[in-house]
């Protein structure tokens, strides 16, 4: 029997443990999560009847292993496309109509959590949620591993392990290890060196809908408050008619300056600036809102592939954006599968 023991639940984790499960004979697959929920920043919240997804927004048709897997090897049920198109704004909020879209872009009509959870489903593998790894440890003399929660409970022994958190969440992991190998001080390195930019979001509801042509809106120019604008009720089943919910993520510049303020404050101050970029004073008084604030949202670059493999080498992997070297949930996917058929290989 072999044992995996996978920290963080997260869209890259959920398609290394699909891989995983589907290849190798005899394995014991173990999923670690923080949180109550799956899938990472591909995170999903109802509001009554209103399903929004408040952190990545929906998935890309652009890697062609990962469409087929959305729409040949997983349940299609539920899953939907967006049709409007996305306009640009610029500094001064002038907004432009943006490029026709390309290819298909998915979410669920439950969210698209519905991808980790889809995932994990197709598996034998056994999800603990709100389990807080803090300690790893390499046995030497057993070459195993095991994981400690923040409970004081010890997970394991294990055969090899994946790590799935940010790149500094992943850093501060390794750094207070115990694992005598070279590659523990490059692969901390190398994790550190990979920026991450926050985004705050406010999702802002609304018993009305809006008469504008787009699905969303992005700043070009990297020079206003606010990066983006969705409209959640242009992914069928989300928001029943007649109403809007909208997902406003701050700039990472407003997010990191703002990350500690006040959520009221922050949602009022986001609520008054989507009302002037749409030029709707209807806007500034939503009947009910939410946030969430992304500490590690956007990786600039991803990580140096030499530490990586080294830590392979002795059974430690890393899946995620930031590995993958893009933000983009169709590239954290696709990272998942890449990793997963690694470890395959290497048992």
């Amino acid at each position: 029997m072999t044992r995996i023991g996978i920290v963080g639940a997260g869209s890259a984790a959920a398609a290394a443990t699909f891989v995983l499960d589907h290849t190798i004979p005899e394995v014991h697959l173990t999923v670690l999560e923080k949180s109550g929920g799956v899938c990472g920043r591909a995170a999903t919240r109802r509001h009554g009847d209103v399903t929004y997804d408040y952190g990545a927004n929906y998935v890309k048709s652009e890697d062609e292993r990962v469409a087929d897997l959305l729409t040949d090897t997983l349940d299609t049920t539920g899953l939907v496309d967006i049709a409007e198109p996305i306009y640009t704004f610029d500094a001064d909020g002038q907004i432009t109509p943006g490029r026709e879209p390309e290819g298909h872009r998915w979410s669920y009509e439950r969210g698209l959590t519905q991808i980790a959870k889809r995932l994990f489903d197709r598996t034998d593998a056994t999800v603990h949620r709100r389990t807080r790894i803090e300690t790893v440890t390499r046995e030497d003399g057993e070459d195993v591993w095991i994981l400690g929660d923040a409970d004081g409970r010890e997970w394991g022994p294990f055969d090899a392990i994946l790590l799935n958190p940010p790149a500094p969440q992943t850093a501060d992991l390794l750094a207070k290890s115990e694992w005598d190998h070279p590659a523990r001080e490059a692969l901390v390195t190398a994790a550190r060196d990979v920026p991450f930019r926050p985004v705050w979001t406010a999702i802002l509801g609304y018993e009305f809908e809006l008469e504008v042509p787009y699905y969303a809106l992005i700043n070009t120019d990297d020079e206003h408050e606010i990066g983006w604008v969705a409209r959640e009720e242009c992914k069928p089943g989300h928001v029943p008619d007649g109403e809007s919910a909208l997902v406003v993520q701050a700039a990472p510049d407003w997010s990191h300056e703002r990350y500690d303020e006040p959520p009221e404050r922050n949602v009022a101050v986001l609520t008054d600036l989507v009302a002037d970029l749409i030029d709707d004073d209807r806007l500034c008084d939503p009947d009910w809102t939410d946030h969430q604030g992304w500490r590690y949202a956007l990786p600039d670059h991803g990580v140096r592939p030499g530490p990586l493999r080294r830590g392979e080498s002795d059974g430690l992997y890393c899946a995620g954006d930031w590995v993958a070297g893009e933000a983009r949930l169709h590239a954290a996917l696709a990272c998942g599968l890449r990793v997963g058929e690694r470890l395959r290989y290497s048992l």
